[in-house]
């Protein structure tokens, strides 16, 4: 079972007599719980040294608060001890500092490090106005639904002093401290008791910015705060705002919205980030709620077997009801040893429910280290009778509610009585009219003769059937008659102005009844000329590809759907063209996109130029389009019509005097042979046109079965990618590196193989393309980082010490913003010392953008990181920037090795990068040595390193092991 004892700290020797008398020293798994309110930082730091002397091994955690809770009892202005003693409960803790996160959710995703397997609870006791806690509890619960969380906000009594969080060691005023508790015998009870009640009408933020508030209702925050609560109020803020919190929605849930202080200008900070538009309004504590549900909480807890009780209180709770809480505590402290502290916010919640930041709450922790609980038949008695003060306060809150729900009805029965008319008439942008039951007008607003140009006088008394066309008369006459029925109408009709212009408008007309019988009708018309223009532009828009005009997608297929339907009718075969522009970002990148749209309007003329009668044309977007030929269609005419395309694609285009040449790729579907629909051809048609792309281009495919299974095979290998790493299905092998000074290992290069359960082990020639295509990469690549890191630092601590490992980079991982963090985390996880760690880089990842790689390479080399190139002789390297670029070694590609002989082209170009690295100051590595001759003419040239088959191939790790065990790789 879990046992607490507390203590209130005093000095060092009443510590050391305390940890004496209850054997404290003796106890493998001790959590301490540290709560102090008025203190400074000269005394945290003794009381830390007290602490970490006699019980260097124990869990500390704590934080200050605005009091202490020791044995069910409240004080003030001292430091209580909790020490809870776990038999079967193993602890983890850890203190983060909120500067070494970019935002407070990347913290709480930090914290969730601690969680395991095993982790039933976690203690969290944020500290200082700079941590967003709701934020950062939302990113410990991220990936940990079922995790209960639990503990409070650290503050102060004193408004000059920061609050602290801290460990037995080190502490923060911008962080947090967290214990993660780990055992599959601990049982965890959470409860939380807090209701709130809406005060008052609800205000909209109208300025705002992240948890900063500088308007309400276009009013300075200190202005409606002083109205609506007064002067008093104001002024014993942050401490008062507890009491009176807003209530705001987030996520559909109503959740309490904190001041934390006030800003110059009568500006306010709260605790949680906050939208402009968020509507707000004023909160109360619900007593009645308050006190019914924490009796019901506490009938529940005593009938299960209960060990300790963690207390996380409010402050603002204290304040409103003492008595309560006093005997709430009480109540808790019969039950079982609760201790705790009264917090600046309280922190609930688990078992998939999100921990939430709450307000003037009481939240506790029941631990019981006997998995197998059972009911227990305490005969306690839960009572509370408010005193009078409460009742009062309770009843004031019903009062003010009441009379802000009849003010509310009051003022919208009045609203709509004023604005009745005016919304008809005097503020409607749309024009209003109305009639008598014979259709003579009778009154129109300013917005009617405002748009057709008559006034009042000219147009009351007149038909209204004098503003429309004769030939729409009839129709608008049955519209009104229906509408004198009873029936709401709506219609367009055209209706011409004093000055003669007719514009198209949407007419409502409306039933005026009075005492149950119509005495006329009211008619709203809206002009929707321009609408009807763009709703027509719309609908080009939809159908036609707005650069060439020519049909695009949508309206292409559907034109497909219905060839298709009188095909399968008259049994002829159609055949659908796809035709993809070959290299045409060349084009785009020489002359930019707007001479390449300029092309590409030349290039669809062309095309449709070349078809014969019967075909229809579409662009599909970017550079591709897409023809049917319905007429005639076999096999020699479609070839014939394919080329005759790819011949008037072939002539040059002229631009500002220049002439750009460009060729095509086809690929063609036939129906029926190649699909039933027009969804099959469309996707076989692409098919047969990547088969001609990947052929060179300038070239017409025909669909065959054969290629569709290769795309299949293609999505299936992506399928199966994205779930690899997932299952487990990656591992890793070492190929080790030699000095061939000495002859000795000196490292190994980390290198990704693929066991697929059914497709066996897969090539990573086929599928890290396909991985850096899908963006894939990046998540592999730092599976591979970290993994080689933590088995390069398992090799060390088993007495290699001085053993080094590569990995390999690719250009999309290498590209990423976060990637030097990444590689920071592996080292950080695994504690490999940096210089043991090489990135290899190929030439063409630097080439990217090369002032983004120097700067990452030397970010990398000032973290202690080496930084190699990979493949070097076979890329675009340039000697005017290679002098330049933060390097520490060259790998010599495998291609120069492989023919390596004496009085070869191979071995003066090998020898001229050994003398470059030799001269650059950085070393050099031969990959891919196979003979023992290469290895003698490499250390005749004084190449530095070498890796290949001669020495070993790639090795598991325990083949690598045993390698290091023998020294005897080079003898293989």
């Amino acid at each position: 079972m879990a046992k607490t004892i507390t203590c209130l700290y005093e000095n060092h020797e009443q510590l050391d007599h305390f940890i004496e008398n209850h054997e404290l020293c003796d106890y493998p798994n001790l959590l301490i719980q540290v709560f102090l309110s008025k203190i400074d930082r000269s005394f945290l730091l003794q009381l830390q040294k007290d602490i970490s002397s006699r019980l260097p091994f124990a869990t500390v955690i704590g934080c200050t608060g605005a009091g202490e809770i020791i044995e069910g009892q409240m004080i003030e202005n001292k430091a209580v001890i909790s020490f809870t003693i776990f038999e079967k409960t193993e602890l983890k803790s850890v203190l983060l500092h909120q500067d070494d996160y970019e935002n407070s959710y990347d913290m709480g995703k930090s914290l969730a490090r601690l969680v395991d397997f095993d982790t039933k609870a976690m203690l969290v006791f944020p500290a200082g106005a700079n941590v967003d806690a709701q934020t950062l509890l939302n990113g410990l619960y991220e990936g940990n639904p079922e995790l209960v969380v639990a503990g409070g906000l650290a503050g102060s009594n004193i408004k000059s002093m920061e609050p602290y969080s801290f460990t037995g060691t080190e502490w923060t005023t911008q962080g947090a401290v967290a214990v993660a508790l780990q055992s599959d015998q601990l049982v965890v009870e959470s409860y939380s008791n807090y209701k709130w009640q809406e005060i008052g009408k609800s205000f909209a933020i109208t300025k705002a910015k992240g948890k900063n508030i500088y308007s309400i209702d276009h009013k300075k925050p200190i202005q409606i705060l002083k109205q609506y609560l007064g002067k008093v109020f104001v002024e014993d803020l942050p401490d008062s705002a507890n009491e009176f919190p807003f209530i705001m929605k987030d996520k559909g849930e109503k959740v309490p919205l904190f001041i934390l202080d006030i800003l110059k200008n009568g500006a306010i900070r709260v605790n949680r980030e906050i939208s402009e538009g968020e509507e707000i309004t004023f909160a109360y504590p619900d007593i009645e709620g308050i006190v019914g549900s924490s009796l019901e909480n506490m009938k529940q807890l005593a009938k299960k077997q209960v060990d300790t009780i963690f207390v996380y209180d409010c402050m603002a709770r204290k304040r409103f009801a003492p008595d309560f809480t006093e005997k709430e505590l009480a109540m808790l402290q019969s039950i079982s040893t609760a201790n705790g502290f009264f917090a600046y916010g309280e922190i609930a919640g688990g078992n998939t429910k999100t921990p939430q930041l709450l307000g003037h709450a009481l939240t506790y922790l029941a631990l019981s280290e006997n998995n197998g609980q059972k009911q227990l038949n305490r005969k306690l008695t839960f009572k509370y009778m408010p005193p009078v003060y409460l009742k009062n306060a309770t009843a004031l809150i019903h009062l003010m509610q009441a009379t802000h729900n009849d003010f509310y009805l009051l003022n919208e029965s009045l609203k709509v009585s004023e604005q009745y008319y005016e919304s008809l008439f005097n503020t409607n942008t749309d024009l209003v009219f109305s009639t008598d039951l014979n259709g003579q007008i009778k009154n129109v607003n300013p917005a009617f003769e405002k748009t057709l140009g008559y006034s009042k006088d000219e147009i009351i008394g007149k038909s209204a059937m004098r503003l429309i066309k004769s030939e729409d008369v009839p129709r608008v006459r049955m519209h009104f008659s229906k509408a004198l029925k009873g029936k709401e109408q709506y219609y367009n009709v055209d209706i011409q102005s004093s000055s003669g212009e007719t514009n198209l408008f949407q007419i409502k007309n409306i039933p005026i009844i009075v005492n149950d019988e119509c005495v006329g009708i009211y008619g709203i018309g809206r002009n929707i000329t321009e609408q009807k223009k763009i709703e027509d532009k719309i609908t080009e828009l939809a159908y036609y590809d707005h650069d060439t005009g020519l049909p695009n997608r949508v309206k292409f297929t559907k034109q497909l759907e219905h060839m298709l339907s009188r095909a399968k009718k008259k049994k002829r075969m159609l055949a659908v063209l796809s035709i993809d522009i070959d290299r045409f970002k060349l084009i785009n990148d020489s002359l930019g996109h707007f001479a390449g749209d300029m092309v590409l309007k030349e290039l669809a003329y062309r095309i449709e130029k070349a078809l014969p009668s019967g075909s229809y044309i579409g662009r599909f977007g970017g550079d591709k389009f897409t023809v049917v030929l319905s007429k005639d269609v076999d096999v020699e005419e479609v070839m014939k019509a394919s080329k005759m395309v790819l011949q008037e694609i072939s002539n040059p285009v002229g631009h500002k005097g220049q002439d750009f040449y460009v060729t095509a790729s086809i690929g063609v579907s036939l129906y029926p042979e190649d699909g039933q629909d027009e969804h099959s051809l469309l996707k076989n048609a692409d098919i047969a046109t990547n088969r001609s792309k990947n052929q060179g281009g300038n070239r017409i495919t025909f669909f065959s079965n054969e290629m569709n299974e290769q795309a299949i095979t293609r999505l299936e290998l992506e399928s199966y990618l994205r779930r690899a790493l997932q299952k487990k299905e990656f591992y890793l092998m070492y190929q080790p590196l030699i000095d061939l000074e000495t002859g000795e290992i000196f490292g190994s290069e980390a290198l990704i193989r693929w066991n697929h359960p059914k497709l066996g082990l897969v090539s990573p020639a086929d599928f890290i393309p396909l991985a850096e295509e899908t963006g894939l990469i990046e998540e592999i690549g730092s599976w591979v980082l970290r993994t080689a890191c933590m088995q390069n630092k398992k090799w060390q601590l088993l007495g290699y010490d001085r053993i080094s490992v590569s990995v390999n980079v690719s250009a999309f991982q290498f590209q990423q913003p976060g990637f030097l963090k990444e590689v920071k985390r592996a080292l950080n996880d695994s504690k490999l010392e940096p210089h043991y760690l090489t990135l290899e880089l190929t030439e063409s990842t630097m080439l990217k953008n090369v002032d983004y790689s120097i700067d990452t390479m030397r970010s990398l080399q000032n973290l202690g990181v080496k930084v190699s190139i990979d493949d070097f002789g076979t890329g675009y390297s340039s000697l005017s920037y290679l002098k330049n670029l933060p390097i520490n070694t060259l790998k010599i590609d495998r291609s120069f090795i492989n023919n390596l002989r004496v009085n070869t082209s191979d071995i003066a170009i090998v020898k001229a990068i050994i003398t470059m690295g030799h001269g650059l100051a950085v070393k050099v590595l031969a990959e891919g040595v196979e003979t023992k001759e290469q290895i003698e003419l490499l250390k005749e040239l004084k190449c530095h390193y070498a890796q290949g088959f001669y020495i070993h191939k790639p090795l598991l790790i325990t083949d690598f092991e045993k390698g290091l065990k023998d020294k005897a790789v080079l003898e293989n």
